[in-house]
């Protein structure tokens, strides 16, 4: 072996021993008990920021023409942010027995909302999805979303716990009761919902360990109600030919897809600059909600679609890693649910605006305006902070990290002394004293 020979092997081995220290670095961290409560909250977090921020640059103009104030959206975002937030932490320190509870009146109230919307709900852009409450729009198919999540996994978890079961009792009652859901929502024309449904339901059926046949047998029913629904609504198919063909109509049918195409493809490697763009100057329409993954596209780049498209894998991650770590069914149920529902409804408008998909009108999730949609989502998020806080060692990991920031600011503005602990924090000091006892420690 020559000398240069030596030195390129050497610096190969060492290439190897650095990847292998890396990775089993990588892999300390995510075994570390938590993970999962960090990943969550860091995700959540920063896409709430990212969407406050695109919110107001992909708004402003529009609320100038209309309104006279280039704040006004943002405003309301941000009020919506103001309830959500404390309803988040509020769900992060709820116990399980709660969601349990909360699914079967959530899932009523849906039901009733939906009812209420067909008859009474207020049509935009030729879709049914709103009811005026006041000075409040509410979209009751958000809310149902969080309402088939916990009722389908507590009705799945209460059949599992007597071991097997047969896959015919996995259908009774959970697809009736979504299919109405579902059927109620598509009356509302509204395709994007029934699409994020479905998935949860197929999530579902997954995690509980449905036979692929099973799966099959749904897939040929949803194929056939789609054939159904473009027969008796001709629009649909014309809805799919534009999709197909988005360019051969861009002056009608397709001008939102194109210009949403044409606005994330002139972003480059790293965007025209935070409130540079040209799209929200009336080209793409609802900019600040449906297609507001095309002006953050042309602002910030497609580095910062990436991102954005790497938070959300890292969140569907998480809620994953919540629902492998746990020995109780309805947690990994609800858990890889609402990972499937936050994740896929991602996907889905990702990919309605990049032109992988149909428009189907769904918001991206804590990025997109609105509040019907912000806040059950902000709830589920709430949620899998509850679970991950629950995770092994994660209330030893959580005593030992001491009061919250929130305790803390209370402690210091004299309104609260020390934090309650939790039932898990009182357990970790529990063993930590009767170890000092052993020990012969006072």
């Amino acid at each position: 072996m020559t000398a240069q020979q030596a030195e390129r092997a050497g610096r190969q081995a060492e290439h190897a021993s650095w990847s292998r220290t890396q990775v089993a670095a990588l892999r300390e961290l995510l075994n570390r008990p938590l993970t999962s409560y960090y990943l969550v909250l860091g995700c959540s977090a920063l896409l709430l920021a990212l969407g406050l921020m695109m919110v107001l640059s992909a708004s402003s103009i529009e609320a100038i023409q209309e309104i006279g104030d280039p704040f006004y959206w943002f405003l309301k975002q941000s009020m919506s942010v103001a309830f959500g937030l404390p309803l988040m932490w509020a769900c992060s320190r709820l116990p399980q027995r709660f969601f349990r509870l909360a699914g079967y009146p959530l899932m009523a109230i849906s039901i009733i909302g939906l009812l209420v919307v067909i008859f009474v709900g207020q049509e935009v852009l030729g879709a049914q999805r709103w009811i005026q409450v006041g000075p409040l729009s509410v979209q009751p198919s958000e809310p149902a979303k969080l309402g088939l999540v916990l009722w389908g996994a507590d009705l799945l978890a209460r059949r599992a716990r007597g071991g097997r079961i047969e896959w015919r009792q996995l259908l009774i009652p959970l697809m009736p009761g979504t299919a109405i859901i579902a059927v109620l929502v598509m009356l509302g024309r509204d395709l994007g919902t029934t699409i994020v449904l479905m998935l949860i339901f197929l999530a579902l059926l997954w995690v509980v360990g449905a036979p692929i046949r099973l799966f099959g047998g749904i897939l040929a029913l949803l194929v056939l109600a789609t054939v159904v629904m473009i027969i008796v609504e001709p629009y649909r198919l014309a809805r799919l030919t534009t999709f197909l063909r988005p360019w051969d109509y861009s002056q009608n049918e397709g001008f939102q897809a194109v210009q949403g195409l044409m606005a994330i493809g002139s972003g480059g490697w790293f965007g025209l600059g935070l409130g540079s763009s040209h799209a929200k100057w009336g080209w793409v329409p609802h900019a600040e909600s449906d297609f507001i993954f095309s002006i953050l596209g042309e602002e910030l780049g497609l580095m910062g679609t990436l991102v954005v498209v790497a938070l959300f894998g890292l969140l569907g991650y998480a809620g994953l890693r919540i629902a492998a770590r746990t020995a109780d069914p309805f947690v990994r149920l609800t858990a890889a649910a609402a990972a499937a529902w936050i994740s896929g409804q991602a996907i889905v408008n990702i990919g309605a605006v990049i032109g992988l998909f149909p428009i189907t009108g769904i918001p991206l999730p804590l990025v997109s305006y609105g509040g019907s949609a912000l806040l059950p989502t902000l709830a589920a998020v709430g949620m899998l902070l509850s679970f991950a806080r629950r995770e092994p060692g994660a209330a030893e990991a959580l005593a030992a990290r001491g009061p919250g920031p929130a305790a803390r600011a209370l402690s210091w503005l004299g309104l609260g002394g020390r934090a309650r602990p939790t039932t898990g924090e009182r357990r970790a000091a529990t063993r930590k004293d009767g170890k000092k006892r052993e020990q012969g420690v006072t």
